[in-house]
């Protein structure tokens, strides 16, 4: 059987979702509790975005496969009595048929969240939210995101992996802000490669601030090549808010039909 985990986490302490040896990790906590919990040796689980260290998520999905069913509601105030804090189960349920987190995942989305006056800083909230020295100009900032939105290769936003496409669909970017004055980025796309939302946010607030034009957003895209003049933005601003996935029954087919674009665009 195939059950389906909802979770969010803080990541400040985190290096990171993906297990890694000696460190701390949200996949590495979630295994060892599953483990305990359900009496066995190891317990493997697949994710729909692997957060990077510091990242945070509100709308995190996993699966993983069992061999008996288990009590859902039960499972879900064990894991909570288990893992730390920073780390909760919202959710278990046995999963569709054909679903994985990863694959049948439609798009992913992320907020961006940040402080560019003193009036919105709040001490409550600075592991989730980037403090910025100068005004940022939404406008510009809009103008230069609608730049980078579509179906491109995004070499130039990305920490390239030997043999890993860069091309994404980014379907949207944009800027407004909210009711406490915080600057709130939303970036929405199939998939994401390593480091790049953090790449564009880091590109559009030199837009904002001042310190570059519009039109550069889009000569950073075109220069298809990790670009050194765009700054890798501090990773506690970035939360993973959501996941979509399609109907029940399209579950399957879309995991089938996002593996073959993969293997085709790794090819």
């Amino acid at each position: 059987m195939r059950i389906r985990i909802d979770l969010a986490y803080d990541g400040t302490d985190f290096r990171g979702w993906a297990v890694q040896p000696g460190l701390r990790t949200v996949q590495g906590e979630l295994q060892v509790a599953l483990a305990t919990i359900l009496r066995v040796e190891s317990v493997s689980v697949v994710c729909a975005g692997r957060t990077d260290a510091g990242v945070h998520a509100r709308g995190q999905v996993v699966h993983l496969e069992i061999e008996e069913p288990p009590d859902l509601d039960r499972l879900v105030r064990r894991l909570n009595g288990l893992l730390a804090p920073d780390v909760r189960v919202r959710r278990v349920s046995v999963a569709p048929e054909g679903f994985d987190a990863r694959f049948s995942a439609l798009r992913r989305h992320y907020a961006y969240r940040i402080a560019d006056s003193a009036a919105a800083l709040d001490p409550l909230t600075r592991a989730q939210v980037l403090a910025w020295h100068r005004r940022l100009d939404l406008d510009v900032m809009n103008e230069a995101s609608a730049l980078l939105v579509g179906r491109h290769d995004f070499a130039s936003f990305c920490k390239q992996r030997e043999g890993a496409t860069t091309i994404r669909t980014l379907e949207q970017l944009s800027w407004v802000r909210d009711e406490s004055g915080l600057v709130v980025g939303t970036v929405v796309a199939d998939a994401f490669c390593h480091s790049m939302v953090r790449s564009l946010v880091g590109c559009l607030i030199a837009v904002g601030d001042g310190r570059k034009p519009v039109a550069w957003a889009g000569e950073v895209l075109r220069a298809a090549e990790r670009h050194q003049g765009v700054t890798v933005l501090h990773a506690h601003g970035l939360t993973l808010e959501r996941v979509d996935y399609p109907g029940d029954d399209e579950m399957a087919k879309r995991a089938e039909e996002t593996r073959a674009k993969r293997v085709a665009a790794d090819a």
